[in-house]
């Protein structure tokens, strides 16, 4: 129990992002501070080695910049693109994959069950139409369910 805390912690941190994302169409910059704040220490305490919490943080890094461009294109929010890169960060490379994947999945459903709201909103109760997608759910959904390739997180 004990050394599978990482994981539970993170997949928490995960949880409240998606929560403020549903209610309020936003991930709070300090959350995200907060998950990518607390890698290195869980990680040391955890025995990852410094090699790779070295190659967790390119990995970081070279997702940031993706998701900055996605967020310059329009496609991601700020926010979005911030908590896949912190994401990222914890997940690391074995992982990497399966969460772009099931994030991917977990967005395009998303997107669907938006999209019938909308039509819902508009043409049944006439109402107000939001199009906004609070994908931090999305990027949770993909990064809890990618946890367990992460024997670091599970003190493996």
């Amino acid at each position: 129990m004990i050394a599978s805390l990482p994981a539970y912690l993170f997949a928490a941190l995960l949880i409240a992002a998606a929560a403020g994302d549903a209610l309020y169409f936003r991930i709070p910059n300090q959350l995200v501070l907060l998950i990518a704040g607390l890698f290195l220490p869980v990680a040391l305490l955890a025995g990852l080695g410094l090699p790779a919490i070295g190659t967790h943080l390119a990995i970081s890094g070279a997702v940031l910049l993706g998701g900055f461009l996605l967020f310059a294109l329009g496609l991601f929010g700020g926010g979005d693109a911030k908590l896949l890169a912190a994401a990222a960060l914890w997940l690391g490379w074995p992982a990497l994959l399966p969460f772009l994947v099931w994030t991917a999945l977990a967005g395009g459903l998303l997107g669907m069950l938006i999209g019938l709201r909308v039509l819902f909103d508009r043409f049944v109760r006439k109402a107000p139409v939001n199009r906004d997608v609070p994908y931090g759910i999305a990027l949770a959904s993909g990064a809890i369910i990618a946890l367990p390739q992460c024997a670091w997180m599970w003190g493996s």
